[in-house]
């Protein structure tokens, strides 16, 4: 149960919903409490865990200076009302695993959330950040009968940090200064695009070689499977919370910020039916309109070879589930 019983969360607040108390989930609701954007709900199977956490978070309010409240529970009746849900359960990987290996463990947490959140929260927004990410959000998007507007995955803006990141470390540069794209999957076939990098203004095909574009490139596309390998006991969790919150922050602000989402396409980039990370404008209403960039050959065939890698494991995913509940 909700771990402050006498002091439930205003309806008026607005109010986001974290399913999966686990690295990822507990720091975006730090990050979403101490930016004053909303009250939290952190919810998880393991009893006791959200609970904990919430109440050590609460504890921190009067030094961290803000009012929200964060609470921990068990029961999904606790999360009703949510502005936003974001969901994060499932199992994380592991060296040598990747993201797609996740997958038959994964879908079946992720649908089963999705459908269990959006029936006390009808209205609510969803963001995906489970892995494999694409992946998951295309079965929230099925679990919630949600328009796609509603429906998100958080990837490139991971992504794109870790290319604006490796290319500010390269030149020495403030990394707030420096710009950077990612579409396509959240995995090894992610499209990097060098050519809409920059570093205030100037481009970085005009700062860095060739080589050593792709080499920054290649960093890019194991991000995350660089962290998982010195860690061995998980992943990588500060940037992948402040890449949500971000997400959060343009929705509940209405900022309309251009974001890399992953998102469902009905033919933009000559792409239907799939979720793929695109760049979009968030907003109040979620996904306010999809951009379409000018790709080169190169990048557009990238960007396809991209999409049939998650539209091949949208099938297996949808099997695994038919098999579960036949």
């Amino acid at each position: 149960m909700i771990s402050s019983p006498d002091s439930p969360i205003p309806r008026n607040s607005p109010r986001v919903t974290i399913v999966g108390a686990g690295r990822v989930g507990s720091t975006l609701a730090q990050r979403i409490a101490e930016k004053n954007l909303a009250d939290v709900v952190l919810l998880d199977i393991v009893a006791g865990m959200p609970q904990g956490l919430a109440l050590d978070l609460m504890e921190a309010r009067g030094i961290e200076l803000h009012n929200r409240l964060i609470v921990g529970t068990n029961d999904y009746a606790d999360t009703s009302a949510s502005t936003i849900v974001v969901i994060t359960a499932g199992l994380p990987r592991k060296p040598g695993m990747s993201r797609d290996d996740l997958l038959k463990t994964n879908a079946k947490i992720v649908v089963e959330a999705a459908a269990k959140a959006i029936a006390h929260s009808p209205q609510a927004i969803f963001i995906v950040v489970t892995n494999p990410l694409d992946v998951m959000t295309y079965l929230a998007w099925q679990a919630t009968g949600l328009p796609r507007n509603r429906v998100m995955g958080m990837a490139g803006v991971l992504d794109s940090a870790r290319f604006e990141t490796f290319i500010a470390l390269e030149l020495g540069v403030l990394p707030a200064d420096v710009k950077a794209i990612v579409l396509g999957s959240h995995g090894d076939l992610m499209v990097p695009l060098p050519r809409y990098a920059h570093v205030n203004g100037v481009p970085v095909t005009e700062l860095l070689d060739a080589p050593t574009i792709e080499r920054l490139l290649e960093r890019t596309r194991n991000g995350g499977a660089e962290i998982v390998q010195l860690m061995q006991t998980g992943g990588a969790f500060f940037a992948p919370a402040s890449a949500t919150s971000v997400m959060v922050e343009s929705i509940l602000l209405n900022q309309s910020r251009l974001l890399p989402v992953a998102a469902y396409l009905q033919g933009e980039y000559g792409l239907a039916d799939i979720v793929i990370g695109v760049p979009c404008r968030l907003g109040c209403g979620g996904i306010e309109s999809v951009l379409e960039l000018t790709l080169s050959d190169e990048e557009r065939s990238a960007l396809q070879t991209s999409a049939q890698a998650v539209r091949q494991n949208i099938d297996r995913a949808q099997e695994v589930l038919a098999g579960v509940n036949s």
